[in-house]
């Protein structure tokens, strides 16, 4: 018997609002398009989450707090990944309140970024030269469910994300939250908010300090703009 199929079952909130910033570009992300233009193989030392801003990122983050700081309806919560350029983004733009009252904000480890596990800090072309085996299998694989050795995929962040926003409705109902992340939650963030049933994100890379919204609209968060760079 054939089945007509039902689209998305919007996802039932108390918040008033989420926005998703994602942090000013980070000297990683340099690193990152430097190695694919020049097919770079090496490995930085250190850890990815401990990846500063660029001037330019710190740029960035203080437009999104001059910004956020003149909307009427500003944030009444910051949920920030512990990510230090994701705390320094946050860190940049609650120094453009001025006498604004700051929100208060929660380091939450379940907006961290994507974790690539034992490929941490590689680049494309480092990943294919470290184990070509294994890049191939990526390639093979559907971006939303493959899953690094020791990381994460797309699919995982998701999970984690919607839980997040469950414990946000129950301790934040009636309130606007500001979400200061990456680009695997912004989209997470989406896919989860559209609802049971929703289709897989098929959306261009999240830009930088770029901002993404969500209003409540009887009970369900509804989008208002997705990647927007406009305040830059």
């Amino acid at each position: 018997m054939s089945q007509i199929p039902l689209p998305p079952l919007p996802t039932i909130t108390r918040l008033a609002s989420v926005t998703v910033v994602r942090h000013g570009e980070s000297e990683a992300n340099v690193r990152y398009r430097r190695a694919v233009e020049t097919g770079d193989v090496s490995v930085p030392e250190g850890r990815a989450e401990d990846a500063g801003l660029t001037r330019l990122g710190e740029e960035q983050a203080a437009a999104f707090g001059r910004w956020s700081a003149g909307v009427g309806d500003g944030p009444e919560l910051v949920v920030c990944s512990p990510y230090a350029r994701a705390r320094r983004t946050w860190e940049i733009a609650a120094g453009e309140y001025g006498g604004r009252g700051v929100p208060p904000v929660v380091v939450e480890e379940r907006v961290r970024d994507r974790e690539n596990g034992v490929f941490a800090m590689h680049s494309p072309p480092a990943w294919r030269a470290a184990d070509p085996e294994e890049w191939a299998r990526r390639e093979r694989s559907e971006e939303w469910t493959y899953r690094p050795p020791g990381g994460e995929s797309l699919a995982d962040v998701a999970l984690r994300v919607r839980g997040l926003l469950g414990d946000l409705d129950a301790v934040a109902a009636g309130r606007r939250v500001l979400i200061v992340a990456h680009d695997a939650v912004a989209l997470a963030v989406a896919y989860v908010l559209e609802g049971l049933g929703a289709p897989l994100p098929d959306r261009p890379q999240v830009a930088n300090a770029s901002v993404s919204t969500w209003h409540n609209e009887g009970g369900r968060l509804v989008p208002g703009v997705w990647n927007s760079t406009g305040h830059l």
